[in-house]
């Protein structure tokens, strides 16, 4: 007696033939080996197409010559039927060139009775079920690579390019997004170069994780631009900006904090910001060393209707720089036991990389948060580096 083969017990057997003999043998070569398998049999290919048979089916069984089918008929009407269905060929036709051809079709082989012992047919139903659970897992894994493909391509196309020509301005920026496989999260930037030639910049934090607030912070975003753009009056972008956030939140318990700042030349040549705060960090001036900017920091967007936030205006000399960052840079470990990064530690680590050209500083400052954490920083991070456009293009911190 041949023992039973290693693997799953209790595959579902559709035996497609209208020969009492064969189905007599087949059910007791099956049984001799593996008692589990459970048999169902059908005596026509339609009884198979126009029942429920193929939904209760791990693995079809069929012969070639029945009633109303010709050559590979029978076998093209299940597939058609069942495209994914693991069917092995089982037919006393010792015919090689037919044995391609069905396989070439879809079949997951070919059986010819008289050479198919109980052990043969066992390991022809388990590889067969292996080979479509193998396939259908490729086919599964290829749909996740093509949509996280395309999602990644329309991310990508939702991150911003600073509009910033003709302006004493340039903008460095840095954005990685906390969530796995995700180019996008809730944290946005921007920098816009409005009609009246002053230089518009916003960094915010969408609060919570996930699709739905990254799609609200791309919305924020756009929002802004398009405010900015239209020549909305400063003083009111904010509180345009509450609007649409209330309005498209999802969940009432939202809020996004933000920074923004206004930077227009003066008379005398040089620069000046305003700068608003809505529950965020305040931006660090990197000259003449690394210093957080004294302002009064509001209420985040979504929280208070009807808000105003204070704005901070600050003179701003030749070689200036102004880093605007999202708390996920700084919430990570700091290098002391038991306590986070925070603005402290971030300033410190601005004066040990103080000879990093500004080019690089917004990556090497993750590089190093990351360091001190242990790991990856667990939050979105955007960082927006804008500076004095005539500083030659090596000078670093301070």
């Amino acid at each position: 007696m041949s023992r039973p083969l290693p693997g799953e017990p209790g595959h579902r057997v559709l035996l497609v033939e209208d020969d009492p003999g064969d189905v007599f043998l087949v059910r007791e070569l099956l049984a001799e080996v593996d008692p589990s398998v459970r048999v169902t049999v059908a005596d026509s290919v339609r009884a198979v197409v126009e029942g429920d048979l193929l939904a209760e089916t791990d693995c079809v069984l069929l012969d070639l010559n029945l009633p109303g089918t010709s050559g590979l008929d029978g076998l093209r009407q299940i597939l058609r039927r069942a495209p994914g269905m693991a069917v092995c060929v089982l037919t006393g036709l010792d015919d090689e060139h037919l044995g391609i051809e069905s396989v070439g079709v879809g079949a997951q082989d070919y059986l010819v009775k008289n050479k198919a012992d109980g052990a043969v047919l066992i390991r022809a139903i388990r590889y067969a079920v292996e080979r479509r659970r193998a396939e259908a897992g490729l086919v599964r894994l290829r749909e996740e690579q093509l949509a996280a493909a395309e999602s990644v391509r329309l991310e990508r196309g939702l991150l911003p390019s600073p509009l910033l020509d003709g302006s004493s301005v340039g903008a460095r920026a840095f954005y990685r997004s906390g969530r796995t496989r995700s180019v996008l999260g809730g944290d946005f930037y921007d920098a816009v170069r409005g009609p009246s030639g002053t230089v518009h910049a916003i960094v915010g934090d969408v609060s919570g994780h996930g699709p739905d607030e990254a799609a609200l912070g791309a919305l924020l975003r756009v929002s802004w631009r398009a405010l900015v753009l239209a020549g909305v009056a400063e003083p009111q972008l904010l509180p345009k900006l509450q609007e649409v956030f209330v309005s498209e939140r999802h969940d009432r318990t939202l809020f996004t904090t933000v920074t923004t700042l206004a930077i227009e030349q003066t008379e005398g040549g040089q620069a000046r910001a305003l700068i608003r705060v809505a529950g965020h960090p305040p931006p660090i001036s990197l000259r003449p060393g690394a210093v957080p900017v004294p302002v009064s920091v509001g209420v985040p967007l979504g929280v208070v209707a009807g808000s105003a936030w204070e704005p901070k205006t600050v003179e701003l000399a030749e070689g200036w720089a102004l880093l605007v960052y999202t708390d996920g840079l700084i919430e990570g470990r700091g290098t002391e036991p038991g306590q986070l990064l925070w603005q402290e530690g971030l300033v410190e680590l601005l004066e040990q990389e103080r000879n990093v050209p500004l080019g690089d500083l917004p990556s090497r400052l993750v590089e190093r948060a990351q360091t001190i954490n242990g790991g990856p920083l667990s939050d979105d991070v955007a960082i927006l580096l804008l500076s004095d456009a005539r500083t030659p293009r090596g000078m670093g911190v301070g």
